[in-house]
This record gives structure tokens, C-alpha cells and sequence, in this order.
């Protein structure tokens, strides 16, 4: 297998490939938080029906294997990310950073002033993961159903090219 990691934009065939990636990397995740993770419901159907509604996608390959992805999508005059995800064999290879930072060079290419993500409060390994590539918190958010914040919202702003 080639060490080199391509990424490369998803099309309306990778469906099963992303749900797979997801499935695999959100696994950790599994009665860490409450309420549970929507990615744990992601199916190819789901995503089909994402992908086919305008979300688009980033895969990340290693060889003839699809290690990572992230879901991206307009919002606010940004460009929002979630479900990004790196299988758990191919962690610890700046994955994430590299998929992070395609989603910020697409919204550069749309001409968007920013990029989005919400992420569990729970989760501060990830916190510190987007803090450290210049995300800062903008509000906190319940889940429907509870009283109090179980997500951080966090933006970073584009520099005008």
C-alpha cells in the first residue's frame, strides 16, 4: 500500500464508501455521548439522499483504501464540516488536519468568509484539535431534549484572498 494519501471530492457513487468510513471511525464514540451520535444512523441511503440534496464530501485514500472523509455544505454564508472521520488504523497521520484544510481551500474557492463545525461538548480532544487549526467557539447549543449545552459551535474566519 502507498503511504501518500489522496484526497479527492466524492461523488454520487460513494455513498456506501462514506457511510463506511464513518461507521468505522464514529465506533469510539459508542456510549460516550449523549444524546448518541446521528452517525451512527448514516446509512448509503442517507447519504445518498445528502449527497443528492447538494451536501458534498471529501474522501481521503491511502492506496486502494478510503481512510477518511468529511461531509461539507453551505450555511450562513459559510461552508459547514461534519462527520469528519479517519478509520481508526490510519489515525495519527494528520488525516484530519489535511481534510480540514480542504474544506477551508473549497470555501476559499466559493468565496465564502468562513468555515463552520459543532462538535460535543464531551469531546475536548477535538476541541483542542480545531482550536489548534484556528477555530474559535461561537455559542453552545442543547440537543432537543435537554436542558443544558451538549455542542460547541465553532467558526473560523477565511482570510480575504
Amino acid at each position: 500500500m502507498s503511504d501518500s494519501v489522496v484526497l479527492r471530492t466524492a461523488g454520487a457513487g460513494d455513498a456506501s464508501v462514506l457511510a463506511a468510513i464513518i461507521t468505522a471511525a464514529f465506533e469510539q464514540y459508542r456510549g460516550r455521548l449523549i444524546p448518541e451520535s446521528g452517525a451512527f444512523r448514516e446509512t448509503t441511503e442517507s447519504i445518498s439522499r445528502e449527497l443528492a440534496a447538494g451536501t458534498g464530501a471529501i474522501i481521503a485514500e491511502q492506496g486502494e483504501d478510503a481512510v477518511g472523509c468529511v461531509m461539507i455544505k453551505p450555511a450562513d454564508g459559510d461552508l459547514y464540516f461534519g462527520r469528519l472521520a479517519v478509520t481508526p488504523s490510519a489515525r495519527g497521520r494528520g488525516i484530519a488536519r489535511r481534510l480540514v484544510k480542504a474544506v477551508e481551500n473549497e470555501a476559499a474557492r466559493r468565496g465564502l468568509a468562513g468555515v463552520r463545525l459543532g462538535v460535543r461538548i464531551v469531546l475536548t480532544e477535538n476541541q483542542r484539535l480545531f482550536t489548534s487549526l484556528g477555530y474559535v467557539e461561537t455559542s453552545r447549543e442543547a440537543h432537543p431534549g435537554f436542558d443544558h449545552p451538549t455542542s460547541i459551535s465553532m467558526r473560523k474566519v477565511l482570510s480575504p484572498s
